[in-house]
């Protein structure tokens, strides 16, 4: 667990710094949620559907999904299993029970719960997994979701990463009531709050919903209070609406990385020489991945016109002719040698 928490923030701290490079076009970390998510997955069955919103490439990280497969979607290139269709951090892996992430918000949240319901009609024992933030709480889609859920009772694990902000508004902006956790009863859903900075609050209390949610076939709603360390997105500069002072608590105080540290040096699980060794160690097969996918070519453009419809129709097939036929007469405008050939 702490290896993949500190395995994800190396990448962040990557990654990050290649868009600012102008590199990749755009990115979102993940800084002081680790624990949320490391922790949420290891009390998950590997086999259990996860639609998350934007900010849970820990969960694919632990399950598996490969770093090189990080790099890859994030720049788009012809190894992306997503060919390249989607912005950067949007995710997804059939193979990891991994739903693509989409950028509107709560739009999973639905579909988590009808997800959760055909689950219930295959009785296969597994469980939806759905991950938002309390900003996302917000929109219409939640309150479907909930209603949803509950009244069919659907095994779907609700998962509330509440980190203080949605973009640049803070919480006591967003809404009077305590947190997103006083919603579950009125829907009669069982709920709990956790402190999401807390790897092991977190794993326990997952472990537990799912037991729940599996064994009595109903909705469980998680509300793990955390803190977004980074800004909300390359695009977001949060020194504008809270203070250096503010961030610096939860960065040095109340970092769950920081926590699990101190913890497993106490206990001698870990030292400073194991944390150096690691450090190094991880931060070089990052390096590797990226310098890879960095040197692949971007996917053939032709492959804008599949996957659409099981067999590519006429009018499809004409259009896509049209721009072989103008992007090979402009290739130099186009710079298709950055491109693999169609």
């Amino acid at each position: 667990m702490y290896k993949d928490m500190t395995l994800l923030n190396t990448m962040d701290r990557i990654l990050y710094e290649s868009q600012r490079q102008g590199r990749i076009s755009f990115y979102m970390t993940n800084y002081g949620e680790e624990g949320t998510q490391i922790g949420s997955a290891a009390g998950l069955n590997p086999n259990d559907l996860i639609l998350g919103q934007y900010r849970e490439a820990g969960i694919l990280l632990y399950r598996g999904f490969p770093i090189e497969s990080f790099m890859n979607q994030c720049y788009g290139n012809c190894m992306d299993i997503g060919k390249g269709r989607q912005m950067p951090v949007h995710y997804g892996s059939a193979e990891h029970r991994f739903v693509t992430i989409s950028s509107p918000l709560a739009t999973q949240m639905p579909q988590a719960s009808g997800a959760a319901y055909a689950y219930k009609r295959a009785e296969n024992g597994l469980c939806v997994v759905c991950y938002f933030g309390e900003g996302a709480a917000s929109e219409g889609d939640a309150h479907a979701a909930f209603n949803f859920a509950a009244v069919l009772d659907c095994p779907v694990i609700f998962f509330c990463r509440n980190n203080g902000y949605a973009i640049s508004t803070p919480t006591q902006d967003q809404y009077r009531g305590d947190g997103i956790a006083i919603r579950g009863p009125s829907y009669g859903i069982d709920t709990i709050r956790v402190d999401g900075n807390d790897v092991f609050a977190v794993y326990n209390a997952t472990k537990a919903a799912r037991q729940i949610c599996i064994s009595q076939c109903k909705p469980i709603l998680i509300e793990a209070m955390t803190y977004r360390i980074g800004h909300h997105s390359t695009s977001d500069d949060s020194s504008a609406y809270r203070s250096i002072d503010e961030v610096n608590y939860w960065d040095k105080e109340n970092h769950p990385i920081s926590r699990l540290r101190s913890y497993m040096i106490i206990q001698k699980l870990w030292s400073e020489d194991d944390e150096k060794t690691w450090m190094k160690e991880s931060r070089k097969k990052i390096l590797e991945a990226f310098g890879k996918a960095e040197k692949q070519k971007k996917p053939k453009p032709t492959e804008l016109f599949y996957d659409v419809y099981k067999e590519m129709p006429k009018h499809l097939e004409k259009q896509m002719n049209e721009m072989k036929r103008h992007a090979t007469e402009y290739k130099d405008v186009y710079q298709l040698n950055n491109y693999e050939q169609f």
